[in-house]
C-alpha cells in the first residue's frame, strides 16, 4: 500500500512534466504543482541525471521504510504504551505511578 500511495503522490506532483527531464526540471515542476515536503525531499535525493519517463523517476526515488507505514491505530497504540521502535526495554520511557511519585515507593504499607 505504501508503494501505491507513494507512486500516486509522485505521479500527481510530476503530472505535467515533459520527458526527458533532468532532476532540476522535476523539482521545479513538483514545487509548482504544490507537492508536499516529503515528495520534494525524495526528489532532491535522486541522482543528477536525465530521466526518460516516469518509471525511471519512480525507480530512482528512495523508499523510506520507516515513514508512515503504520496505520493511525498502530501509532496511537504505540503512543499509549510509551514504546519506541528500536529501543531496548531498559531504554523505554516507563510512566511513573503518580502515587509513588508523590508519596515515595516504600511507605511500609
Amino acid at each position: 500500500m505504501t508503494t501505491t500511495t507513494r507512486t500516486r503522490v509522485l505521479k500527481e506532483a510530476l503530472d505535467a512534466v515533459d520527458y526527458p527531464a533532468d532532476k532540476e526540471q522535476l523539482l521545479a515542476e513538483a514545487e509548482h504543482a504544490g507537492a508536499g515536503t516529503a515528495t520534494i525531499r525524495a526528489l532532491r535525493s535522486i541522482p543528477l541525471e536525465t530521466y526518460q519517463n516516469f518509471a525511471e523517476v519512480s525507480a530512482a526515488v528512495p523508499v523510506d521504510d520507516t515513514a508512515d507505514e503504520r496505520s493511525a491505530s498502530d501509532k496511537a497504540q504505540q503512543h499509549r504504551h510509551h514504546t519506541k521502535d528500536g529501543l531496548a526495554a531498559g531504554e523505554r520511557e516507563i510512566p511513573v505511578n503518580p502515587i509513588v511519585d508523590e508519596l515515595g515507593e516504600n511507605r511500609g504499607s
